[in-house]
C-alpha cells in the first residue's frame, strides 16, 4: 500500500471513530432522557395511585353512609308499620272518651295557629292544660 491508500484508510478511521464516539455520545443523551421520562412516569403514577386510593376512600364513605341510611330508614319503616295501628286505638279512644274531645279540638286549634286564650275560651281548659297541649303539640312538631 503506498501513502495515499494509507492517509485515506487513516482517515477512514479516523471518521469511523469520530462516528462512534458521536453515537456513543448520542446514545448516552438518549439513555439519560429515557431514564429522565422513567423518573417522571414513576412519579406519576406514583401521583395516580394516591389520587385512585382517596377516590376508593371516598366511595367507602359515601357507601357506607348510604348504607347506614338504609338501615335506619329500614327500622323507621318498621316503626311505621308499628305505629299504623294507634292512630285507630287513639280515634276510637277519642270516640269512647268525650272529655278528651276538648283536648283533641284544642291540639286542631294549635295546628291552625290559635293562642292559649283562643284554646281555653273554645275547648272550656284551663290555663295550665292549655299550656301543656300547646308544647305537646309543638314536642311532636319538631319530631
Amino acid at each position: 500500500m503506498d501513502g495515499a491508500g494509507l492517509s485515506i484508510m487513516l482517515y477512514l478511521v479516523l471518521f469511523l471513530s469520530l462516528l462512534c464516539i458521536g453515537n456513543c455520545i448520542a446514545l448516552y443523551r438518549l439513555w439519560r432522557k429515557k431514564q429522565h421520562s422513567d423518573e417522571l412516569y414513576a412519579k406519576q403514577i406514583e401521583q395516580q395511585n394516591q389520587a385512585f386510593k382517596g377516590l376508593n376512600r371516598r366511595v367507602e364513605i359515601y357507601l357506607s353512609g348510604s348504607m347506614r341510611m338504609g338501615e335506619e330508614l329500614h327500622e323507621l319503616q318498621k316503626q311505621q308499620k308499628d305505629l299504623a295501628p294507634l292512630s285507630e286505638k287513639i280515634l276510637r279512644m277519642e270516640q269512647r272518651d268525650l272529655g278528651s274531645l276538648s283536648f283533641t279540638q284544642a291540639a286542631r286549634l294549635i295546628g291552625l295557629g290559635a293562642s292559649t286564650e283562643d284554646i281555653k275560651q273554645s275547648c272550656g281548659l284551663s290555663q295550665s292544660e292549655a299550656e301543656l297541649v300547646q308544647r305537646l303539640h309543638k314536642k311532636n312538631q319538631t319530631l
